[in-house]
């Protein structure tokens, strides 16, 4: 059966129609994809970023400071008696107290400084335009700031480690030895 002229004249219109309906959707999608892979980098927990997203910052800051130079350094922090916290008062408690570490973490350090959890009671804080005994100040800073926090009467020690950025070396390089002044910290703290 043919097209009559009044089905013909329309179809322009509903097609134009259909495509705006498309693109719009499209744009949607887009933006779900965006937010989507902004998330990926973000941990649900703390709302700070994850693994993924602190390899990807320190490899830019590794690569920023072997071209332009510049002043940082990656700071690791373990934190102590945490797994106590766990095991006596369930992982509910453990999860609060992991927000309150990172919003603590946040209010200690500039929003030009990069915040972290690498997973479990770990986390990562790249410091930017200090110099080293700086950055070892700042480092015992945030370690009294975790001690001093308290959720529902329950706290933490911290082990923190750092050291300068250098754009010499590999993520991996830096992440090893930020993690041996990390445990170097702990050992000294337990007075071993």
């Amino acid at each position: 059966m043919a097209d009559s002229p009044e089905n013909t004249a329309l179809l322009p219109e509903a097609l134009l129609a259909e495509i705006e309906r498309l693109k719009a959707e499209l744009l949607e999608a887009k933006w779900q994809i965006a937010e989507l892979e902004a998330r990926a980098d973000v941990d649900p927990l703390t709302d700070i970023l994850n693994r993924r997203g602190f390899d990807r910052e320190l490899a830019r800051s590794l690569s920023y400071v072997k071209r332009y130079g510049g002043r940082a350094a990656l700071v690791l922090i373990d934190l102590d008696g945490f797994k106590a916290v766990n095991d006596s008062y369930g992982h509910g408690a453990g999860d609060a107290l992991l927000k309150a570490v990172a919003a603590c973490l946040m209010v200690s350090v500039r929003s030009s400084d990069i915040l972290a959890r690498l997973g479990g009671d770990e986390f990562a804080v790249l410091l930017w335009n200090l110099d080293e005994a700086q950055a070892a100040a700042k480092t015992r800073d945030l370690e009294a700031a975790i001690m001093a926090l308290r959720v529902d009467g329950l706290g933490v020690g911290a082990s923190a480690g750092f050291v300068p950025l250098d754009g010499t070396v590999t993520a991996a390089q830096i992440v090893d030895a930020a993690d041996k002044a990390m445990y170097a910290r702990k050992r000294e703290r337990r007075g071993v």
